[in-house]
């Protein structure tokens, strides 16, 4: 029997690419050839995925980015990327082909359409992406990472979660050390749009702490490569012990051994704390389309598991105040942990993969 294929096309955020490369592995331990097609920018993001997904680099552009000329050009790049993903279906016919969102998945999916392949678009927030959007009522279904999102009437959709990498997964529900008189670490990470502003205020409000609490704290910050040198400076010369990256390959090693998170409210992010179950400040980006990053963070919020700080109102004292809250209080800092991984949902992959399945058959219907 032939192998089946699963085309997989998202843009080039973390947020849009670790559930398709969670998706991936999954697909590949049963038996599927697995396809990605993205642009450069999402290439470099594919270091994690399996060797076995073939990357596809397609033609496509933005009309978000870039002078007149580029913005001229837009037209023809989408054109010339569509022309090039429907001659290659053609050649090797997917089986089913999902979207993860982002302006790199409008070839894949507009081929798709107008071959007629089974398709789908997975969406991550709690709010539809501008290509989702385009997209929502020209596929078989929608598959919603976080609940409730807004989808056109008459669309199929359903509640499946975000799926996490097996690198997460293999530490869901890790047993939870509380904040005490030992050593502990904090995890801070802005997202690739994000982290400016998280490098003017979380490291003053870090070191506003007691230095007995200070003495005690290792914090792993991801940063702009801009900022990296400033916020280092800033660490040592108030004595906190940090580690400052652009971005760290360990997440989930880091996620499992920390007291305390302090994050954007990005998809992905939200899912890997609620996975491994994490006590969390959540700041969500401001400038998120729709502002998805609120309706992404609401569970975890809701739950009791999460405090959020609307960008607007993030000053260093207010920052302060819940880290002190957070840290000070371990029997509290237990219950958000425990209410975060009540949230979560660990087999989403496997709803994800269901449904694919379930869509590749309709080819044969």
């Amino acid at each position: 029997m032939d192998q089946k294929l699963l085309l997989m096309a998202a843009g080039g955020t973390g947020g849009h690419m670790f559930p398709a490369q969670a998706l991936a592995e999954a697909m590949l331990t049963r038996g599927w050839r697995v396809k990605l097609s993205t642009d450069a920018r999402g290439a470099r993001y594919t270091g994690g995925f399996p060797k076995g997904v073939e990357i596809i680099e397609a033609s496509s552009a933005t009309f978000a980015r870039g002078g007149l000329l580029a913005k001229a050009m837009v037209g023809p790049k989408i054109a010339a990327g569509v022309a090039s993903m429907a001659l290659a279906m053609r050649k090797d016919r997917p089986d089913a082909v999902i979207g993860f969102g982002g302006y790199p998945s409008i070839p894949a999916l507009a081929a798709a359409k107008l071959l007629r392949l089974p398709r789908m678009i997975h969406e991550q927030n709690g709010v539809l992406g501008r290509v989702n959007q385009l997209f929502a009522k020209h596929v078989d279904g929608i598959a919603c990472g976080t609940w409730p999102t807004n989808v056109p009437e008459g669309v199929p959709s359903a509640h499946l979660g975000n799926p996490v990498r097996a690198a997460v997964l293999e530490r869901a529900g890790a047993a939870y050390i509380p904040p005490g008189d030992y050593p502990m670490s904090v995890l801070v990470m802005g997202g690739s749009q994000g982290a400016r502003i998280l490098s003017d205020i979380v490291p003053p409000a870090f070191a506003a702490l007691p230095m007995e609490v200070i003495g005690r704290l290792r914090i792993f910050h991801q940063a702009r490569e801009e900022d990296i040198e400033r916020v280092n400076q800033f660490y040592a010369e108030h004595g906190v012990h940090a580690e400052v990256q652009p971005f760290f390959h360990d997440v989930p090693n880091l996620l499992s051994e920390c007291q305390l998170v302090i994050s954007r409210s990005g998809a992905s992010s939200v899912a890997d704390i609620s996975v491994i179950g994490r006590p969390s400040i959540l700041i969500p980006f401001a400038a998120a389309t729709g502002d998805h990053q609120t309706a992404n963070a609401r569970g975890l919020v809701d739950a009791g598991a999460a405090v959020l700080i609307p960008e607007s109102k993030l000053e260093t004292t207010v920052l302060h105040e819940q880290i002190s809250a957070i840290l000070n209080n371990p029997k509290a800092a237990i219950q958000m942990s425990a209410a975060a991984l009540g949230t979560s949902i660990p087999d989403a992959t496997e709803r994800l993969v269901a449904e694919v399945e379930g869509l590749s058959e309709k080819d044969k219907a």
